[in-house]
C-alpha cells in the first residue's frame, strides 16, 4: 500500500520505498523551492534583507569615512532610512542612525535632502 503513487514534483511513477515522495533529489529540491517561493516573505527576513542592503549602500558611498550624498541617490539604490540598528547622539544634539558600523544623518542644504555618512568610531560609546 503506497502513500504516494507519483512524484510530487514531476508526476513520474514512484518505484521503491512505500513512503517515497520524489523520484530523485532534484525533484525534491525543485518541489520544496516552488513551495517556499509561494509563501509570503517572513517579517524577520524582510528586515534582515533591508538592513543588509542599507549597509551595502552606505559602505559603497562612504569609502573615506565621511561623505555627503543626496538622498535621492541612496533611495534610488534601495536605501530605506527607517531600517537601522542603533543610534548615536553627538554633543551638538544631532542623532546619527547606524546600520551596524555605518551611520547617516539626514540634512537639508539649499532645499536638497542629503545624508551625511560616517563610520562608527571608538569614542561613540552609548555612555555619552
Amino acid at each position: 500500500m503506497r502513500l504516494y503513487k507519483e512524484c510530487l514534483s514531476c508526476g513520474k511513477e514512484l518505484i521503491g520505498r512505500i513512503d517515497k515522495k520524489y523520484c530523485d533529489p532534484q525533484c525534491k529540491s525543485a518541489h520544496q523551492y516552488e513551495r517556499e517561493k509561494k509563501q509570503p516573505e517572513r517579517f524577520y527576513n524582510k528586515v534582515d534583507n533591508q538592513l543588509r542592503l542599507n549597509r551595502r549602500i552606505l559602505k559603497q558611498y562612504n569609502k573615506a569615512g565621511k561623505a555627503t550624498v543626496r538622498s535621492k541617490i541612496l533611495k534610488k539604490e534601495g536605501f530605506n532610512p527607517n531600517f537601522f540598528t542603533h543610534y548615536w547622539k553627538n554633543k551638538k544634539g544631532d542623532v546619527y542612525l547606524f546600520v551596524y558600523e555605518f551611520g547617516f544623518l539626514k540634512t537639508t542644504e539649499r532645499n536638497i535632502e542629503k545624508y551625511v555618512l560616517i563610520n562608527w568610531q571608538d569614542y561613540m560609546t552609548t555612555n555619552n
